[in-house]
């Protein structure tokens, strides 16, 4: 598709947005036509420059892929992001509100691959790829004014809200459990706050590496051996604030805790 946009310029926008912490308004205000393809290239662009600043891209992020979070978002197709080494918050580490515009953190399940997968997969296909399973947070951010009322191609090009991630330092094999029925409790300061079953996640954990494998064989690209996945959030989102100590529970993966300051 022939791009009507300026993907680099539009990228730099909300490139400046993060850096300097301010909300800007939804790209699609500007540009109502604003295509999936378009907002890819928008996220790639902006991968771009990060790189270029010395990051490393490691992985690779599921949004949308809840019912629950979709209907909080009123939006209605799972979309991928893009994870780099500077992301990552360590486990039981720190997140500092006031680095970020909005944060949110929400209870994920992630990936390690040990291959690469690409095109149209099976389950069976994606999950013998996988190296490892663990529990895993997602911080997320987006760069749009009060972080709603903006449209999937929106949310795309902001990399689909990626901020920061956290990950669980127990790994277990990919075929160890049931995925599609562990039991996931994220508790903010010492209380359940979010509960869902892992199934929550695109139906079954697992469908969301097969999700992300036929979005990026439609931008001719493949998920890389030695990736990080998260694959999508079980629940809504829950807004950080200074002091907040959140941990999440998944039955049979174990815990991971961060803190935010």
């Amino acid at each position: 598709m022939t791009q009507t946009v300026d993907a680099q310029a539009l990228a730099l926008e909300l490139d400046s947005a993060r850096l300097e912490r301010r909300e800007v308004p939804p790209l699609t205000n500007a540009h109502a036509g604003l295509s999936l393809s378009e907002a890819y290239a928008i996220q790639e662009a902006g991968i771009r420059l990060r790189v270029r600043r010395g990051e490393q891209v490691v992985g690779l992020k599921m949004g949308l892929t809840s019912e629950a979070k979709r209907k909080q978002m009123n939006l209605d197709s799972p979309v991928y992001g893009v994870l780099t080494d500077r992301m990552r918050v360590a486990a039981d580490g720190v997140v500092r509100v006031g680095e970020g515009i909005h944060p949110k953190i929400e209870p994920e399940i992630a990936f390690r691959m040990k291959r690469e997968l690409s095109g149209k997969v099976t389950r069976d296909e994606a999950l013998d790829a996988c190296e490892s399973v663990f529990a895993a947070m997602e911080i997320l951010d987006s760069r749009y004014r009060d972080f709603k009322y903006f449209s999937l191609p929106d949310v795309v090009a902001d990399n689909a809200s990626s901020a920061l991630y956290v990950l669980g330092t127990a790994e277990h094999p990919p075929r160890a459990f049931d995925l599609t029925r562990l039991q996931m409790t994220m508790s903010v300061n010492g209380e359940p706050a979010h509960s869902a079953r892992s199934d929550a996640i695109s139906g079954d954990p697992v469908l969301s590496l097969v999700q992300l494998c036929e979005l990026l064989a439609q931008r001719g690209q493949v998920l890389p051996a030695g990736s990080i996945v998260l694959a999508g959030a079980a629940t809504v989102a829950h807004m950080l604030r200074p002091g907040d100590q959140v941990r999440l529970h998944v039955e049979s993966l174990g815990e991971v805790a961060v803190s935010a300051a």
